[in-house]
């Protein structure tokens, strides 16, 4: 996503001056809101939203056992409310503020301004700015919420509410204003990410393995059951993601136009060859295609194909499909194994492994008739550096987060109620 610059109401006020100035011809001129872009906005940000609650929702709560399914469905859904009131007071000006290269100001704290220019056109741009501001929104959502995935079954409720506050500020919003902010230095090395593969996936990848291994693995991992309680429930969350990653995707366009009809073509195909490349390798090495595999496939080739939907021709989908598939076992099975850490659904595996994936191939796929950039060895290398960089500032600032977090009011439950479970334990309330 190439974001509009913030600011709309200094920037609007000069034009409109300046075009008064010059007459009533090109007074006749001044931007206006495209109501066509503007609709196709707003739908985008309810399927981003969709994505969240109740998909996310869904999506997590159909893996774990039965004893955690409420308490999974609420971290979702009380980000979901947590994060807005966190963007809307000092999210957004942080990530969208002029400030410099590496953070936002404050001079759009509790949205200042917006009152002023909610009917006028962002500059450079055709939408207003409040459906920009609640479109990013649901991207801030997203991000932590997918991060709690690592560490389920394990984490208090009031630990991760104050981490996530603490982490939206001082990690998401500093890292999508290098990325998406003009004026970010990220954004001046010219890195592609079109929708999130550094800002949402590699982001909330690393600071859910980095939580996993803060806290230490579920009490029995290994010695007991953990299989998931409603496989059903997952599949239906794994589907609301599909389909609210069109707006995920398509929306980061900031138009209905061909960008954006580009950007959807080239998701689902993605996603579809994720699906089956993850399947095969699964039936040819276990002997059955799984429906946890199906559902994990698709959301690999998803997150794979988000840096790069907006840069990529329908056969370079294809290759980063085929890729997602096989990077996204190998992270959810080899890797998890192999280096001993306990990421309850994978969060690192799929969003961490297949965002590095995919934000490394938008370099060597990117088509210069789609995106205006076109692959090269220099882009790829401007990729690794930004991916290299998110990984390095998210993983030391979320370690630093969580021990001040732990020292103050301690981030894991007793393992008497880890055994109880989190429904009772932390929310009194079970399932029937």
């Amino acid at each position: 996503m190439r974001a509009i610059a913030p600011g709309a109401c200094g920037a609007a006020a000069a034009l409109t001056a300046s075009l008064l100035l010059a007459g009533p011809a090109l007074a006749q001129e001044a931007p206006a809101i495209d109501s066509g872009d503007t609709a196709w906005m707003l739908t985008s940000t309810a399927l981003v939203l969709l994505m969240t609650i109740p998909g996310l929702a869904l999506f997590y709560a159909g893996m774990v056992r039965k004893k955690n399914v409420l308490a999974t469905m609420m971290q979702s859904f009380f980000l979901a409310a947590l994060c807005s009131v966190v963007w809307m007071v000092a999210g957004y000006s942080l990530a969208f503020g002029e400030g410099g290269a590496w953070i936002g100001d404050l001079s759009r704290v509790f949205l200042a301004g917006t009152v002023e220019s909610f009917n006028q056109p962002m500059a450079g741009g055709t939408i207003p700015e409040t459906v920009f501001i609640a479109f990013q929104m649901t991207f801030a959502i997203i991000t932590p919420a997918l991060a709690t995935g690592a560490v389920a079954d394990r984490m208090k409720f009031s630990s991760l509410c104050v981490f996530t506050v603490l982490w939206s500020l001082l990690v998401y919003s500093p890292i999508c204003h290098w990325v998406w902010q003009s004026n970010g230095w990220i954004f001046g090395l010219g890195a592609l990410d079109f929708a999130g593969g550094t800002v949402v996936h590699i982001n909330a990848g690393v600071a859910g393995l980095v939580a996993a291994v803060v806290l230490g693995k579920r009490t029995g991992y290994g010695t007991e059951n953990m299989s998931p309680f409603n496989l059903a429930l997952a599949v239906i969350g794994a589907s609301m993601l599909w389909v609210g990653w069109f707006g995920f995707n398509a929306g980061s366009a900031l138009a209905a136009g061909g960008r954006a009809g580009m950007a959807l073509l080239v998701t689902q195909i993605a996603a579809a060859t994720a699906t089956i490349v993850w399947v095969l390798v699964e039936w040819v090495l276990k002997g059955k295609p799984s429906v946890l595999g199906a559902i994990s496939g698709a959301v690999a080739g998803l997150v794979a194909v988000t840096p790069a939907a907006g840069f990529v021709s329908p056969s370079g989908a294809l290759v980063l499909g085929i890729a997602a598939g096989l990077a996204g076992y190998w992270g959810a099975t080899a890797l998890k194994h192999w280096l001993g850490y306990d990421d309850s659904l994978d969060a690192f595996g799929v969003h961490g492994v297949c965002g590095i994936v995919g934000a490394l191939l938008t370099g060597i796929l990117a088509n210069e008739a789609i995106g205006g950039t076109a692959a090269s060895f220099g882009q790829f290398m401007v990729q690794l550096y930004s991916v290299i960089a998110t990984i390095v500032y998210t993983g030391i600032a979320t370690f630093i987060l969580l021990k001040v977090v732990d020292m103050a009011m301690g981030l894991r439950v007793t393992e008497e109620e880890e055994r109880e479970g989190l429904d009772v334990s932390l929310h009194g309330e079970r399932l029937g």
